[in-house]
């Protein structure tokens, strides 16, 4: 059975040094550092690559490792993103990856959105399924 869950996060985005050789490239490269409250409740680390082009049209991907609780299970789990905005209509895919869930959140499925409120606020929207989920 499919759980919703929905709650607030803070994130910091930080800009990382280029890798060797790439210092001309178009593709920046950010370290991720989230806060996860609600009925998720933790810490997410991660990288991002992205581009942006005109200012209107872009891309990124990233990889996030995501420990703490959901709904009172302990355990870890890593995510990916892939984003793409087009002339400013921005698209988001956030899935758990297959077979990452640690400890209580062992076998974790799911996806998550991301909603940002016109003060700059960010929710998080987790739909998951777990085995034997109460």
């Amino acid at each position: 059975m499919t759980k919703r869950v929905q709650g607030p996060f803070d994130v910091k985005v930080k800009p990382l040094a280029p890798d060797e050789g790439a210092a001309a490239s178009p593709i920046g490269r950010m370290s991720i550092d989230k806060r996860y409250h609600g009925d998720l409740e933790g810490t997410g680390v991660g990288q991002m690559l992205a581009t942006m082009d005109d200012g209107k049209s872009g891309a990124y991907v990233a990889m996030e490792r995501v420990t703490g609780s959901l709904q009172g299970r302990k355990g870890s789990f890593s995510i990916h993103h892939t984003g793409r905005m087009t002339r400013g209509a921005p698209e988001l895919t956030i899935l758990v990856v297959p077979d990452s869930g640690t400890d209580e959140l062992k076998g974790l499925t799911g996806s998550m959105q991301i909603q940002i409120d016109e003060k700059g606020g960010h929710t998080y929207v987790f739909e998951y399924a777990l085995p034997d989920a109460p």
